[in-house]
């Protein structure tokens, strides 16, 4: 009779301990996302302010924007080739309010269709673009090398970039071109000039360093063993 009674005892605990070790699973599960949504967020800011920094501290500028820099779009080109294609938007999109705030070159005309144009042309098409680095990366294919992947995804997008300041130049800062001289060749030589640069720098330092960018950042089974 006792046997009996101990037997339904612990009967009676066993669901308690199991439905325990479930909360507990559930809550580990459950902290998970929140872990990782908070290191994402603060690599994400840590870039950002790096990618700011790098612009400020650049090696040297033109008159009316543009700037050669030691490769201040790599963070966020980082950010895109790691995370989401929608959070390497927001991240962009947050860093071209900072390039804005931090070097507003007001247009020739000051009207406000050209204001709302060159903020568009200017910053948040011409630095949106670099989310696109992701995306890219992923659309070649394996048979490139990963850090050659990441290279040529980001020159790709340093090229759409050029694109929306050649567009800009062309249509917004014309007035300085000189006497004679095409629009479009002023808006290509200027623009040019430092984008280039800029494109050259990031690329050698994203092609030279690919590997270890891969194997301790990006993750080195994202787009293939370097």
């Amino acid at each position: 009779m006792e046997t009996k009674e101990k037997a339904m005892a612990q009967g009676e605990r066993a669901p308690q301990v199991h439905g325990t070790a479930q909360e507990e699973s559930s809550l580990q599960e459950n902290s998970v996302p929140t872990v990782n949504s908070t290191r994402r967020l603060t690599e994400s800011a840590l870039l950002v302010a790096l990618a700011t920094v790098l612009s400020v501290y650049a090696v040297f500028r033109l008159p009316n924007g543009g700037s050669v820099t030691i490769g201040s779009m790599i963070p966020i080109l980082l950010v895109s080739f790691k995370y989401s294609f929608r959070w390497s938007l927001l991240v962009a999109l947050a860093y071209s309010l900072i390039q804005m705030m931090t070097g507003f070159y007001a247009p020739p005309v000051g009207t406000l269709p050209y204001y709302a144009l060159m903020v568009l042309l200017d910053y948040v098409l011409a630095f949106g673009v670099l989310c696109l680095a992701g995306p890219i990366c992923r659309l070649l294919g394996r048979g490139w090398s990963p850090r050659l992947r990441l290279m040529s995804a980001a020159v790709i997008c340093i090229t759409l970039r050029f694109i929306c300041h050649f567009l800009s130049g062309m249509i917004l800062w014309g007035v300085y071109a000189p006497a004679g001289q095409p629009v479009w060749l002023y808006s290509l030589l200027y623009n040019g000039s430092y984008m280039l640069c800029e494109g050259l720098i990031s690329g050698v330092i994203l092609f030279a360093a690919g590997d270890q960018l891969l194997r301790y950042f990006v993750g080195k089974n994202k787009y293939g063993n370097p």
